[in-house]
């Protein structure tokens, strides 16, 4: 149960993201729906979001990984639900989307995509718990700018995770979207 309100006042500026977010993705996003009380805050944050999708140093692949690692370290369900659906939308493998939270046990995932999403863990760990040796086999196979991405992207993962998880923010039901077209491709073609 969120810990705030999801009606904020309906501003022009709340109706227009509204708007866009029902256009975007079928329904309003909660975590738009809460800052949404803040709208000078809502504003630095969605333009904080635009800048960083723009950003492409980093596989867009590798990169949802270590977003994902870090929301389930977090344990935020709004964050893991959103993302795989965004993910499952780009065509990534639904099977590595949704081992993430056992990642360790599963063997779907390349040595690189396990190096990401430890050092995902390892920068979401309070306090921080990166290791020399992980940081400078990601930085040699990444390079330098695309490292730079990857520590970027997992804090802000940190600052999505956690605003959800302390707002009470859960699963809108983007995955079971997903799981419900899988299903009805699999039907089809039986």
């Amino acid at each position: 149960m969120a810990r705030i309100s999801l009606t904020p006042r309906r501003t022009l500026f709340f109706r227009l993201m509204e708007w866009y977010s029902k256009r975007a993705y079928s329904q309003v996003l909660d975590p738009g729906k809460a800052m949404a009380h803040h709208p000078r805050l809502l504003w630095s944050y969605l333009r904080m979001e635009q800048g960083a999708a723009k950003w492409n140093k980093l596989d867009a692949d590798l990169k949802e990984l270590a977003v994902m690692a870090s929301a389930a370290s977090i344990g935020c369900s709004w964050c893991m639900d959103f993302g795989y659906w965004e993910s499952h939308k780009r065509g990534m493998d639904p099977q590595k989307l949704r081992d993430v939270p056992a990642w360790r046990e599963s063997d779907v995932y390349t040595p690189l995509e396990r190096d990401v999403m430890e050092y995902a863990e390892a920068v979401t760990a309070t306090p921080p718990t990166v290791e020399d040796d992980l940081a400078e086999r990601l930085r040699v196979r990444l390079g330098e700018p695309a490292f730079v991405e990857l520590t970027t992207m997992v804090a802000l993962e940190n600052l999505r995770s956690r605003f959800n998880s302390a707002m009470g923010l859960t699963s809108q039901g983007f995955k079971d979207s997903c799981d419900l077209r899988d299903r009805g491709a699999r039907q089809r073609i039986s």
